[in-house]
């Protein structure tokens, strides 16, 4: 219980160190450079461990087709871009409560240790800035509490329904995720430079 309570503790941790930073002159880019770097980060843990694991490159190509598939779409029609941004992100955010709803399944106390505890929350405390990053300054604070709030509830519906959801078989799913996660690394590295100017 204690590391379901940390897990639901870890993405507002990381709504309100995004709203404590971004609050301030001096560290708004800072922000930026967080979300810069985490979300690769996201990925790379995402991604990396099934490549090295099942030593297919599968995973590695669907992030890259997440991202060609958007930058061939905004360069065919700039009335699209706009479109394909807030698409990405929708499937993000989809993404990341798919991805809870199966973590919350993984913290059952019989299965759940302190080191995939300690990873669950370190990357939980990402995924919450970075939802608010994403969302907050598009669609403003509704949406983006709302984005953390489906995190939140499905973490709390997978941690009911314990390790039964979790899938025997998973290669489409790690598929869909890694293909999400390169349209998200378009969105952050493309269309959220504009979004976050502090110029």
């Amino acid at each position: 219980m204690t590391a379901l309570v940390a897990a639901l503790v870890a993405p507002v941790a990381g709504v309100l160190l995004y709203v404590w930073l971004h609050n301030r002159p001096r560290t708004m880019k800072l922000v930026d450079t967080i979300v810069f770097v985490a979300l690769p980060l996201l990925v790379a843990s995402q991604v990396l461990p099934h490549v090295w694991r099942e030593r297919q490159i599968t995973p590695l190509l669907a992030v890259i087709a997440g991202v060609g598939v958007l930058y061939l779409m905004e360069k065919i029609s700039h009335r699209l871009a706009r479109r394909t941004d807030d698409l990405a992100i929708l499937l993000g955010v989809a993404s990341m409560v798919l991805h809870a709803l199966l973590e919350g399944g993984a913290l059952m106390p019989a299965t759940v240790n302190a080191p995939f505890a300690f990873a669950v929350i370190l990357h939980r405390v990402a995924v919450g800035l970075l939802i608010w990053w994403l969302l907050e300054p598009r669609h403003g604070v509704v949406a983006a509490a709302g984005g953390v709030g489906a995190i939140l509830a499905a973490t709390a519906i997978g941690f009911g329904a314990g390790t039964e959801i979790l899938p025997d078989g998973h290669a489409a799913i790690e598929l869909y995720q890694a293909f999400v996660a390169g349209s998200l690394l378009h969105v952050v590295f493309h269309q959220g430079r504009r979004d976050h100017s502090h110029d």
